[in-house]
């Protein structure tokens, strides 16, 4: 038998993922989450399979496995894709600095952004999970959110963790329904 070969999960795989999520009943093509990602096709076809391999979707690519994705995003991100603090720079919001976390905390003296010319926030600058992410979430709020959530559970304290963690939650509780 040959088995697909999986060479280890990519930061565009979760992006790409979380597009997936934000389609109504699995409604979505792969020239969708392209476009909307601004990555390739063929690199949503790639990112797709391996999620499946990873168990976050079903065989057939549609159906996303929300359990196994909750535990990855809440326990393992983290250490899979670490963010990482830079310098400050000019940027957009992100972290517990960004809807839908910082509602919920007090603003402390630490802002996180991911560094962007036409940012503008100014805090500390992180990476973001892929490198697009800066110049596509503007036009796409609910994409924006799972990532700002997706970067509190990456760098947040036990407080902006349980934040965090309930905010996703509430929005995979609702995909699939």
């Amino acid at each position: 038998m040959n088995m697909p070969k999986h060479n280890g999960m990519r930061p565009q795989d979760i992006v790409a993922l979380l597009k997936a999520l934000t389609f109504p009943d699995e409604n979505w093509t792969l020239m969708d989450i392209a476009e909307a990602i601004d990555i390739s096709v063929s690199e949503v076809s790639g990112s797709l399979e391996r999620n499946r391999i990873a168990g976050f979707l079903s065989q057939n690519k549609r159906k996303i496995n929300k359990l196994a994705l909750r535990e990855f995003l809440v326990h393992g991100i983290k250490y899979v894709f670490p963010a990482q603090i830079g310098a400050p720079a000019r940027g957009i919001a992100t972290a517990h600095s960004a809807s839908p976390i910082k509602e919920q905390i007090s603003e402390g003296k630490e802002i996180y952004v991911w560094s962007y010319s036409k940012g503008t926030r100014r805090g500390n600058a992180i990476s973001p999970l892929y490198k697009t992410v800066p110049k596509i979430v503007g036009s796409q709020p609910e994409l924006y959110e799972y990532l700002v959530i997706i970067d509190t559970l990456r760098i947040g304290r036990v407080r902006e963790v349980e934040i965090a963690t309930k905010e996703l939650d509430k929005r995979l509780d609702i995909y699939g329904e």
